[in-house]
């Protein structure tokens, strides 16, 4: 009777649990997180849904891009992470996206259905029931995964590279990365977008431009449990922050509520100074990563492991090679993905996160794969090393792989949770997460590359990371702010993008790409390696067989060395230094920057613009004929008015208009007539000026090449003046400016020539028409720099 019963059970259970598609052998299935079925003969996919109402989580990716950097469809490239749901409706099943960012956190039902009922959510998608067997749903999935989730089309056509569209009789699901596992299941489909290409970028990194084929990637999910406990922002802390409005807030306390990203880390041991971790952060770096650049990311990534353990972790941040069987967009990797275009782009760092709670589950690295190349292009403008046929070059390969080191550091930054530090600069290089430029200076007549760039985390990396993951067994409130108050005794500053990037923006000691204490004597320090460097400068910059066209780009980047760093130099003037303040700290809230300090500066940036430093020895014009056949002009060359000539005046203007485009931005003139008018000592707009055309236009040369130079810087500053007279400053700061453009008016009237009298033409024009010079100059674009894009 026993056995009967027990053969009935086992019938019942097999019957209960039957599997769809029974006996149908072109359906496979695949067992996992969101079992599902595969139709080759059709190339379906097919849902099982047993759990209604759950929250999990959705991922869509870029498996394989498009590899433009200015398109930036990259692989590897991480869409949004979003909480999603299924719920029955009638013979659908719907995927509901939850709204996260309106909330009422309390135990009353009712007040959190009424903020549940006041703001929209989204349905991404309606699945119709194909089957249904004791509470599980069978749903076609296919026209989910089979569209352009990541927005491929938008993206082309907002680049102007033609409006495509998805061509499904082109498009099929890759099965070899199509995987179930128990806590997540990944999907990707081979996409093609068919269009009218109008853009270069497209048609330059496509076999054929009408037919872009790329693969879309999605994961769903399962959310982690809710043992993972959220720490609070600080502006001060250097992490980014996730935010919601809490609507049970009591009125007496914000209604936004404040949380940093960060991993779950937790020690083994929390009463031992040093534990190892329940669980440690692992990252992956790419197989495809390539020595000797793969032995550089592994060793500058790893340097994170010295914050965890002055924080009293053993080995919770490691860094290993990614398995063989292991696909880098499967959320249990956290990975460094080796990114290849057609041309030099940024690196940057993201992760996927849980919406809920800002915990983040899996960090993901794109590291442009050309970047190495430009800090070798430097090394090798600086120091002429193929003298004689000389080819060893083992110093600008060494700086380009310290370069590579920091910068693995950086982009895994991103991904533990931490923005930049664009001030740590200033504080003796205290971040990794700032952007550095070669720390380089001259011994014995020669550039030292010996201290190039850092090769350890800095003293602000590990407040961040103490920060954010420090174990606090009891009172972490207490904790969090005397980590913040140590980092403000030991004098370290954090400034972020903000208040960096813009070219009026105010901070005096955040910039990006820039070194030193002070930025005016860093800026003669540059300028110094800068005439050293092309003093020497000459055919051994290249190796022996290689055109003059490759040592005309050699020199682009020797040429410019000197424009971060006076960017950097012009924050000073009309300069603040503030802090990210809060009531009862002890920081700076905002200070001007001292008018001595100003004046420093100045005189510094009049360098960039003085003839004598800017203009190209005569002698190297000889060695840069028209290019060679084959190796045409590029974003990274000098662009020319002259043709197939090298144009060693539009080098000249270019560099001008760059440093007058940061000087005399109206936010910061603006800010200069503020100062003045609280604080005379301070430098005013009507002594900027007058030095910009005492070593302009009332400058004079013997030399021939250097009076037609001089025609060109004089001619810049007179237009930025008209368009400086024409922009958003304050009426005092137009009083001024005419006032000096009168100044030069006079002096031309007093010095009449050919080209003084082609200036008062200029001026007298300006006078009856102004509005006429509303826009600024038009010059010859700068030749990208080191860091091509923004991240």
């Amino acid at each position: 009777m026993k056995n009967t019963l027990l053969i009935l059970c086992c019938f019942f259970t097999l019957s209960t649990f039957a599997q769809f598609f029974e006996g149908k052998k072109e359906m496979k299935r695949n067992d996992g997180f969101i079992p599902f079925y595969y139709n080759e003969k059709t190339d379906e996919i097919f849902l099982e849904i047993t759990k209604l109402d759950t929250e999990i989580l959705y991922v869509n990716a870029l498996s394989e891009g498009v590899g433009s950097n200015d398109i930036g469809l990259d692989r590897g490239q991480l869409g949004s992470g979003v909480v999603v749901k299924f719920k029955k409706a009638g013979n659908k099943l719907l995927l509901i996206q939850p709204n996260q960012n309106f909330r009422a956190v309390t135990d009353n039902i009712e007040e959190k259905q009424s903020v549940k009922e006041a703001f929209a959510k989204s349905v991404l998608h309606g699945f119709k029931i194909v089957e249904e067997k004791n509470n599980r749903y069978l749903i076609n999935a296919t026209s989910f995964f089979v569209r352009d989730a990541h927005g491929v089309a938008n993206r082309l056509a907002s680049n102007n590279q033609g409006n495509y569209r998805l061509d499904k009789s082109k498009s099929a699901f890759y099965i070899d990365r199509t995987k179930a596992f128990p806590k997540n299941v990944e999907f990707d489909v081979m996409l093609t977008f068919s269009g009218k290409p109008k853009g270069y970028n497209i048609r330059s990194v496509t076999p054929n431009a009408s037919l872009v084929t790329v693969h879309q990637h999605h994961s769903f999910v399962e959310l982690p449990d809710d043992k993972y406990k959220p720490r609070v922002y600080d502006p001060r802390c250097g992490s980014w922050q996730m935010t919601y409005l809490d609507y049970a807030t009591p009125v007496d306390q914000s209604i936004r509520k404040r949380y940093i990203y960060r991993h779950r880390l937790e020690k083994k041991n929390p009463k031992a100074k040093i534990s190892e971790a329940v669980e440690p952060i692992i990252y992956y770096l790419d197989r495809g990563t390539p020595e000797p650049v793969r032995s550089a990311l592994l060793e500058g990534g790893r340097w994170w492991n010295q914050a965890f353990e002055a924080i009293g972790y053993k080995n919770a941040f490691q860094l290993k090679m990614l398995p063989e069987d292991a696909d880098p967009l499967d959320v249990r990797y956290n990975v460094i993905q080796w990114v290849h275009r057609s041309t030099r782009g940024w690196s940057y760092g993201g992760n996927i996160s849980d919406p809920r709670t800002g915990e983040i589950l899996k960090g993901h690295v794109s590291l442009g794969s050309l970047r190495i190349r430009q800090d070798f292009l430097i090394a090798q403008a600086l120091q002429a090393p193929y003298t004689n046929g000389n080819v060893d070059d083992k110093f600008a390969l060494e700086m380009a792989l310290a370069r590579i080191r920091q910068l693995s550091a950086h982009e895994i930054g991103h991904t533990l949770g931490f923005a930049h530090n664009f001030a740590a600069s200033t504080n003796n290089r205290s971040s990794v997460m700032d952007y550095p430029h070669p720390k380089l200076q001259l011994k014995n007549g020669k550039v030292d590359f010996s201290n190039a760039y850092d090769d350890k985390i800095g003293a602000w990396d590990k407040i961040t990371v103490a920060y954010a993951y420090q174990d606090f067994p009891n009172q972490e409130k207490e904790g969090l702010a005397k980590i913040l108050k140590e980092a403000s005794d030991k004098g370290l500053r954090f400034i972020s993008d903000a208040d960096a990037r813009p070219k009026g923006s105010a901070h005096a000691y955040a910039h990006l790409w820039d070194n030193g204490k002070s930025a005016s004597e860093e800026l003669n320090n540059v300028l110094a390696i800068r005439k050293k460097a092309i003093e020497d400068f000459s055919a051994d910059n290249i190796k022996t067989n290689e055109p003059y066209s490759v040592l005309e780009d050699v020199f682009v980047p020797l040429y410019f060395f000197h424009r971060y760093q006076t960017d950097a130099t012009s924050k000073l003037i009309g300069g603040l230094d503030y802090t990210y303040a809060i009531k009862g700290q002890k920081d700076v809230i905002v200070e001007k920057i001292k008018g001595a300090t100003e004046r420093q500066a100045l005189k510094a940036l009049l360098k960039t613009i003085d003839v004598k430093e800017i203009a190209i020895p005569k002698r190297l014009l000889k060695l840069f004929p028209p290019r060679a056949y084959g190796y045409g002009r590029t974003r990274e060359s000098f662009k020319s008015k002259t043709g197939v000539a090298f144009d060693s005046y539009g080098a000249v203007q270019t560099n001008v208009a760059f440093t007058l485009s940061y000087l005399l931005h109206p936010e910061r003139v603006n800010r200069i007539i503020q100062h003045y008018s609280i604080d005379n000592s301070q430098l005013s707009l009507q002594e900027i000026l007058d030095k910009l055309i005492e070593v302009s236009v009332q400058k004079s040369y013997q030399d021939s090449y250097y009076k037609s130079l001089n025609t060109i810087v004089s001619k810049e500053i007179i237009l930025n003046l008209f368009y400086l007279h024409n922009s958003s400053i304050y009426f005092e700061g137009k009083a001024i400016v005419n006032e000096k453009i009168n100044t030069i008016k006079s002096y031309l009237e007093s010095n009449k020539n050919t080209v003084n009298n082609e200036f008062l033409v200029l001026i007298n024009d300006f006078k009856k028409n102004p509005s006429k010079y509303s826009k600024k100059s038009v010059v010859l674009k700068m030749p990208d720099g080191s860091p091509i894009g923004s991240k």
